[in-house]
């Protein structure tokens, strides 16, 4: 499982850019087409925060949609 991994990379971030203060939300982009199980990661979450500052943190998981970009005419493509 790497949402395991990736999530557990996710708190490590924020516990060093958080220093002594506590963590009260944790903002997550997750692409469509990235492999990324939204619901793996909150469950992933609850394990990697536990007895940190981001304990009682909430995760915001926001999906982002899939984008193509045309290599003719550099426009992105929703």
């Amino acid at each position: 499982m790497h949402e395991l991994a990736l999530t557990q990379g996710i708190v490590d971030i924020c516990l060093q850019h958080a220093g002594s203060r506590k963590i009260k939300v944790v903002v997550v982009e997750i692409g469509m087409l990235s492999g990324v199980v939204p619901e793996a990661v909150e469950f992933c979450f609850a394990a990697c925060s536990r007895d940190t500052l981001a304990e009682a943190a909430d995760l915001e998981i926001h999906q982002k949609e899939a984008e193509g970009r045309c290599l003719d005419c550099l426009m992105i493509q929703p």
